[in-house]
């Protein structure tokens, strides 16, 4: 995907900016790898969210995750877009991170494939598009089980 086929109205540096801020916040004891997320609804809504770790670790979360069932939580079920960002405790963001398979497969369930924007980022000009097409093709939807 590239900038041109972007619309219009979508915010992809205050996104990252967002995503950036959000991974600030990160509760990773066990890994040291701070995700950060920024979700944007179909009303042009931002919510973050960050990964937060478990010592157990089956209920830990993902920054993704985190983000989307923030919007959810307030009623919000249409994303646009949603930006990520990561990097081990301590660094400067130097690696793209992509969303783990479960939090494609949640993206997936409040959005479009076709038009939801994933934006992975190391700042806020350097950054690669994806559709979620790209990143979870013949994904499973809720239009599967109608």
């Amino acid at each position: 995907m590239t900038e041109r086929d972007l619309p219009q109205d979508l915010p992809v540096r205050e996104l990252i900016r967002s995503a950036m801020e959000a991974r600030k916040k990160a509760y990773v004891p066990y890994s040291g790898y701070m995700v950060g997320a920024a979700a944007l609804t179909s009303d042009l809504r931002i919510y973050t969210g960050c990964n937060i770790e478990n010592a157990s670790y089956t209920p830990t979360v993902c920054a993704e995750r985190t983000a989307i069932f923030k919007a959810v939580s307030e009623g919000k079920r249409a994303l646009k877009a949603v930006a990520v960002v990561g990097s081990p405790k301590g660094e400067e963001i130097s690696q793209y991170s992509f969303p783990c398979g479960v939090c494609r497969q949640v993206m997936r369930e409040f959005a479009d494939p076709q038009t939801l924007v994933v934006i992975v980022a190391r700042g806020e000009a350097d950054y690669k598009l994806f559709r979620l097409s790209e990143l979870l093709p013949e994904s499973f939807g809720p239009e599967n089980l109608r």
